[in-house]
C-alpha cells in the first residue's frame, strides 16, 4: 500500500504504446507495422516512413521479449570479440552492426579478452537466450565451447580466422600469411636482423599464428628468427617500449622489428624519440592492424591492414542470408577468404 503522498508506482507495461495504436496513427495494418520491425524489407519505402514518424511520435518501444518467446528466435545476433576497447576490431563491430540493423537485427555483444574461459561463459549465455545467430572470433575455444557450437541449432560464424577444414561459416584472413607478408617486405628492404615482438596479452593466439609465419620467411632466408616476449601485466605502449629498449641493447641489435600490433609498434616509436634512435636508418619499425593513429606517428607506421570492415560487412550479410533476411545467389559461401594489405611508410 502506497503511503500519502506517495506517487503510485506504474505497474510495469502500464500506459504502454501498443503496435496497433501505430498502426492506427500511421493508417496501415498491425501486420504491416509488425513486419516494418521483423521484416522491413518486404515494407515499402513511403510506408516506412510513416510507420518511422508514428513510432517516433508515440515514443513506441516493441516489446522483444515477448516476440522472441512467441518465435523461440529474437532478432538478436551475439557476437564475441576478444576485446571491445581495442581499435582492432572497431571497423568489424561497427560495419557488422551496421549492416544487421539495416534489416532490422541488432548486436548482442560481449568480450572474452582473449580468455578461452570469459569466451565460454559468454557463449553459453547467449545461446541461453536462443539468439538468431551466433559469431566468435578465430578459432581458438575451449573444449566446452566447441562442443556448444556444434550443438548450437542457429547459424555459427567464426571471424577473423580462416580454416576451411572447420565446420563453423568462416569470414577472415590467415594470420600466419600477414607474418610471412610483412617479412618478406622487410626481407625485400635488405633487413637481415629482424625481430618479432609478441603481443603482452596473454591468449593472442592468432597474433602467435602471425610470428610462425615470421620465423618461417627467415627459416628460408637461412636467418635465425628473434622473439621477444614483453611482460604479460605490461600495457601496450610500455610493451613496445621494453621491447625496443631489451633488443637494442644486443649486440648486434636487430635492424628491424616486427611487431605483434600497432599499439606496440607505437610504443616503440615514441620510445626510440626518447632513446635518439633513428627511425628506420638505426632500426625498422613494422605493426599490425593499421589503427587510425599509423599514419599520423612521426615517422609514420609501416603497418599489414587487415581486412577488418570487409569482415564485418561480409559476416553479417553470411548471417542475414542464413536467416532468409538477405537473398543470396545459390548456395550461401561457408568460406569467405580476404586478403591483407601491406602499407608501407617511414618506419622502414
Amino acid at each position: 500500500m502506497n503511503k500519502p503522498n506517495e506517487p503510485t508506482r506504474k505497474r510495469r507495461g502500464a500506459g504502454r504504446v501498443t503496435l496497433a495504436e501505430v498502426a492506427r496513427v500511421a493508417k496501415v495494418s498491425s501486420i504491416t507495422v509488425s513486419r516494418y520491425f521483423n521484416q522491413p524489407e518486404q515494407v515499402s519505402e513511403p510506408l516506412r516512413e510513416r510507420i518511422q514518424a508514428a513510432v517516433q511520435q508515440m515514443g513506441y518501444v516493441p516489446n522483444r521479449v515477448a516476440g522472441g518467446l512467441a518465435s523461440a528466435r529474437g532478432r538478436i545476433v551475439a557476437l564475441v570479440i576478444p576485446n571491445i576497447s581495442g581499435p582492432i576490431f572497431a571497423d568489424t563491430l561497427q560495419a557488422f552492426s551496421d549492416t544487421l540493423s539495416t534489416f532490422g537485427y541488432q548486436l548482442l555483444l560481449a568480450s572474452s579478452y582473449f580468455s578461452q574461459e570469459q569466451e565460454e561463459q559468454a557463449v553459453r549465455a547467449f545461446l541461453g537466450w536462443s539468439p538468431a545467430a551466433l559469431v566468435v572470433t578465430s578459432r581458438y575455444h575451449s573444449p566446452a565451447t566447441e562442443k556448444m557450437l556444434a550443438e548450437a541449432d542457429v547459424p555459427v560464424v567464426e571471424i577473423w580466422d580462416y580454416v576451411p577444414e572447420r565446420p563453423a561459416l568462416q569470414v577472415g584472413f590467415r594470420h600466419f600469411e600477414a607474418g610471412q607478408l610483412a617479412c618478406r617486405c622487410l626481407l625485400d628492404k635488405g633487413y637481415q636482423r629482424i625481430a618479432f615482438v609478441q603481443n603482452s596479452v596473454a591468449g593472442d593466439f592468432s597474433a602467435l599464428e602471425r610470428r610462425d609465419g615470421y620465423a618461417q620467411v627467415l627459416f628460408e632466408a637461412g636467418l635465425e628468427p628473434w622473439v621477444f616476449v614483453p611482460p604479460a601485466d605490461a600495457a601496450p605502449f610500455e610493451a613496445g617500449r621494453q621491447a625496443l629498449e631489451a633488443l637494442m641493447r644486443r649486440t648486434p641489435a636487430p635492424d628491424a622489428i616486427m611487431f605483434a600490433n600497432d599499439n606496440l609498434a607505437a610504443g616503440a616509436l615514441l620510445a626510440s624519440q626518447r632513446a635518439g634512435l633513428r627511425v628506420p636508418e638505426d632500426v625498422a619499425v613494422m605493426g599490425f592492424g593499421d589503427y587510425a593513429f599509423a599514419q599520423m606517428l612521426l615517422p609514420s607506421l609501416s603497418t599489414v591492414r587487415p581486412p577488418s570492415r570487409a569482415i564485418g560487412v561480409v559476416a553479417a550479410q553470411r548471417v542475414l542470408q542464413h536467416l532468409g533476411a538477405l537473398a543470396g545467389e545459390g548456395d550461401i559461401p561457408r568460406l569467405n577468404l580476404l586478403a591483407c594489405q601491406l602499407v608501407v611508410r617511414e618506419s622502414i
